[in-house]
């Protein structure tokens, strides 16, 4: 919240930058301009992982959220999840005409929603700590079965 409250008032700052001329505020803007620059390059990164592998969303956006960001674990996937539909989309325009398989995605896709839900209930009451060592087991575990 205190990274969100900042970045509003940094791109306030940035919008009205011709108003100002305090070298104070010009450097606060050009934070704000790496800091958004820093975000689309995540997004961008992610975006052509998910294009390429038809993955990378929450493999890509929740480590870089975290790390990069410094958001905390719960708001890290929850912003992920939330920028993760756009590219999903898109990239599922191009899938469209001779790779989709739309029997096992329709029911996937169910299953899908439910697991949603149960997992974002669950996801309030589990520890950050506990969710780092979770997701990356899961990393590491398919990664061991891709290559295997």
């Amino acid at each position: 919240m205190k990274l969100r409250n900042q970045y509003k008032i940094k791109f306030i700052i940035l919008n009205n930058l011709e108003q100002y001329t305090n070298t104070t505020i010009k450097q606060e803007s050009l934070i704000v301009v790496f800091f958004m620059w820093k975000i689309f390059l995540i997004g961008l990164s992610a975006g052509f992982i998910n294009g390429l592998f038809a993955t990378g969303g929450g493999m890509i956006l929740v480590p870089a959220f975290i790390y990069f960001l410094k958001l905390n674990e719960k708001e890290a996937r929850g912003t992920s999840l939330f920028a993760i539909l756009p590219m999903v989309i898109t990239s599922s325009v191009f899938y469209y005409n001779n790779y989709i398989n739309w029997n096992i995605g329709i029911l996937c896709a169910i299953g899908g929603i439910i697991g949603g839900i149960l997992g974002v209930k669950i996801l309030k009451k589990i520890p950050d700590k506990i969710l780092r060592l979770f997701f990356a087991f899961f990393l590491i575990y398919v990664a061991v079965k891709m290559i295997i």
